[in-house]
């Protein structure tokens, strides 16, 4: 098998490091050799967060250039344009369609692009628009909408048993949480 590249980028509180390792942990389950990198920019004020996961039969360094992508996952829209160059030409775009300001929006130093996901779709075959939020809110909990996007990106990576992500996901969370994702990741998952 070659080597399958996927990256997830967002802004700092949306859960991709927790996303990040809750994939890692599914392919390792899955018995793929994983390497995962991940990059804080200012995460902890908004920032841009962004982490790349390679797996495999050998894989030797997570580090995914320029057209090698297979699949982005973007938790805001902001991030599926910051990060499209990655993406190969028949790979897959999966973009939140949240929308967080960056600090120079929120403060009027910069305009939010006007139509990013749109953007997108003018480069990217196979987009993949996904409303985590409105999920989110309908189990309850904001926070999940990381684990709604995980769900939908478990569908569209065949190469992962459903079994490995919910394993994970026991494993990975506390008690008292593990049931909302459950059903945030399922929801994620049967999306069409």
């Amino acid at each position: 098998m070659e080597n399958k590249r996927v990256i997830i980028a967002g802004v700092g509180g949306q859960g991709i490091l927790l996303a990040s390792d809750l994939l890692s942990d599914a392919l390792m389950k899955a018995g793929f050799d994983v390497k995962k990198s991940e990059v804080h920019g200012m995460s902890q004020r908004g920032g841009d967060v962004v982490s790349h996961i390679v797996f495999g039969e050998k894989v030797y360094s997570p580090l995914i250039s320029f057209n090698e992508a297979d699949v982005i996952l973007a938790f805001e829209k902001i991030e599926s344009l910051r990060n499209i160059d990655f993406l190969k030409d028949d790979g897959i775009m999966i973009i939140n369609s949240t929308s967080i300001l960056p600090l120079p929006v929120a403060a009027g130093l910069m305009d939010y692009p006007e139509d990013p996901i749109g953007e997108v779709k003018k480069f990217v075959k196979n987009t993949y628009v996904v409303d985590a939020e409105k999920i989110a809110k309908e189990l309850g909990n904001r926070k999940v909408m990381n684990v709604v996007l995980l769900g939908f990106l478990a569908k569209n990576l065949k190469d992962i048993e459903k079994r490995y992500w919910e394993e994970s996901l026991k494993e990975r969370l506390p008690e008292k949480i593990f049931e909302v994702n459950l059903q945030a990741f399922n929801r994620g998952y049967n999306l069409e």
